[in-house]
């Protein structure tokens, strides 16, 4: 027995009962003399099967079986492609544990995100061509980033870069059959970033401009601090902070250059106050691998540590919680930015923008002392031609002397 049925959409749907179950299949028309057509044959292919004049394969779709006189035997099965939700859900999967930091992956689902909401999570990766990757750009480089600006050049080619890390992964597994189509993409033109200044030579600035607050919180993105200023600062932190480690915490940032993220990674055994030497756990420098470098330890920085480690509530973190039940844990990234902010709030430090102050301090200080530059990236890991940039015009007398190397001193 077989009827029709229609959807509201005027669709037609055939429904039967066979072998005691009950069977409904779309016919995908709307035309009634097309439903009753194929209602009949249905009908008459039911009347062959229980005839004996027609038999149905035991792994048979049974509709689909019916409705093409028995010419497919088995159900349909047709490959979904793999939209951009299901890749970097897929890809995010995939990723070791513990073998990215976790705010590298944050901030690679941010991107991805992004790339999701412009380009559609349902789009296809057969859809994906040079074109799309283009309109992305185009649409990125139109929308507002920081501080109302257009997102950056910078900011864009991070997110193609997630995006082509997760496509390379897709291809080595055979999700997608051809290479991230980025070759030919053109972006905007980039700003350089401005060379790193003086608290005086800010303050300078802003004083003879009228800078919006936008402005003025660029222009304190770029200070280092003087080896004078970062010992009041220090007596600032010493002072002020809440919490014992912090003080400890920041000299070590502020006299080996280490980044927040490994500051949070150092163990105890990592410091040899009688060698005078750190070791740095980085996971930054060789992708793939744990590595370290090693800095001595300044004369400024050795007691501090040594009147911390005479307090240290125990574990095997450098910096960590005073109470028991978190001295085995290390200083979490949101509590690190967190108390930063509370430390420094309600001072003439209030202007510091984060933990990164300390390192670029540090280098410029490093710098302006007149120590080489291969010595300065020993000590303080990878760093970018970019950033070398912004600090080389703090190295004393060494251009003036190259030039005059070549042509000689002034008569």
């Amino acid at each position: 027995m077989a009827w029709l049925q229609s959807d509201p959409s005027g669709n037609f749907h055939i429904c039967f009962r066979f072998g005691g179950q009950k069977f409904k299949r779309s016919l995908r028309t709307k035309s009634q003399s097309q439903a009753d057509r194929r209602m009949h044959r249905l009908s008459e292919n039911i009347d062959l099967v229980e005839q004996g004049r027609l038999d149905i394969p035991t792994d048979a779709d049974i509709p689909s079986f019916l409705l093409s006189d028995g010419k497919l035997a088995n159900k349909v099965n047709v490959k979904r492609k793999l939209s951009l939700s299901d890749l970097f859900a897929n890809y995010t999967a995939a990723i070791p544990q513990g073998s990215l930091e976790q705010n590298t992956l944050d901030t690679a689902q941010i991107h991805m995100d992004h790339i999701k909401r412009i380009l559609g999570m349902r789009l296809a990766t057969t859809g994906v061509t040079s074109s799309t990757l283009q309109d992305y750009v185009l649409q990125r480089a139109n929308e507002k980033g920081r501080r109302g600006k257009p997102v950056s050049s910078t900011t864009i080619k991070k997110e193609l870069g997630t995006f082509g890390s997760a496509w390379s992964w897709a291809m080595h597994a055979g999700h997608v059959s051809k290479p991230f189509p980025k070759k030919g993409l053109r972006f905007p033109k980039e700003t350089e970033k401005p060379p790193f200044q003086t608290w005086s030579a800010i303050e300078g600035k802003i004083s003879r401009n009228q800078l919006s607050d936008e402005e003025q919180a660029e222009l304190w993105e770029c200070l280092f601090l003087t080896v004078p200023q970062i010992t009041e600062l220090l007596s600032h932190i010493e002072e002020s902070a809440f919490y014992p480690y912090m003080h400890p915490m920041m000299t070590f940032a502020a006299f080996t250059g280490a980044r927040r993220s490994e500051l949070m990674r150092s163990r105890v055994d990592d410091i040899d106050l009688r060698g005078e030497t750190a070791i740095i756990r980085e996971k930054k420098r060789v992708r793939g691998r744990l590595t370290t470098r090693r800095v001595p330890i300044s004369p400024q920085l050795k007691p501090v540590l040594e009147c911390w480690f005479a307090i240290h509530p125990g574990g095997n973190f450098t910096f960590c919680h005073p109470s028991c039940g978190q001295a085995s844990k290390p200083i979490a990234k949101e509590q690190a930015r967190d108390h930063f902010k509370r430390t420094l709030a309600n001072s003439k430090w209030k202007v510091l923008h984060g933990w990164h102050i300390f390192r670029h301090s540090f280098c410029s200080n490093c710098a302006a002392a007149g120590v080489d530059q291969r010595v300065i990236n020993a000590w303080v890991g990878h760093q970018t031609e970019e950033m070398v940039k912004r600090y080389r015009h703090l190295i004393p007398n060494q251009e003036q002397a190259a030039m005059q190397q070549v042509f000689g001193k002034p008569v």
